[in-house]
């Protein structure tokens, strides 16, 4: 009997592990997504050409901070208050935690 308990509290953690999976997938193309919007200035993946701004490795808080500033209008900016506008707290958030663990190179 403690075979078949074993075989089904494995079957049952699998499904867990599997959802969680999921999610973080959905939360990490999510987040793609939106840094997608980022490219044309800030490179692929953060990662900008020379005369600007390379979001690769940005600390999350500073990044979350920033968006916020240029969405709130506390921060000057040519472009990016504009930009900033369409984001949610959440978005920023997911951005904010895609460019953090990008590398730098």
């Amino acid at each position: 009997m403690s075979k078949k308990l074993l075989a089904l509290a494995l079957l049952l953690s699998s499904g867990m592990v599997h959802a969680q999976t999921a999610a973080e997938v959905v939360k990490l193309n999510q987040a793609r997504y939106l840094a997608a919007n980022c490219a044309n200035c800030h490179g692929t993946q953060g990662r900008a050409q020379a005369g600007f701004f390379s979001l690769a490795g940005y600390p999350k808080e500073a990044f979350v901070a920033q968006m916020k500033a240029f969405r709130d209008g506390t921060r000057p900016a040519t472009i990016m208050h504009q930009l900033a506008k369409g984001y949610s707290d959440e978005q920023i958030e997911l951005m904010a935690e895609y460019f953090a663990r990008q590398s730098r190179q």
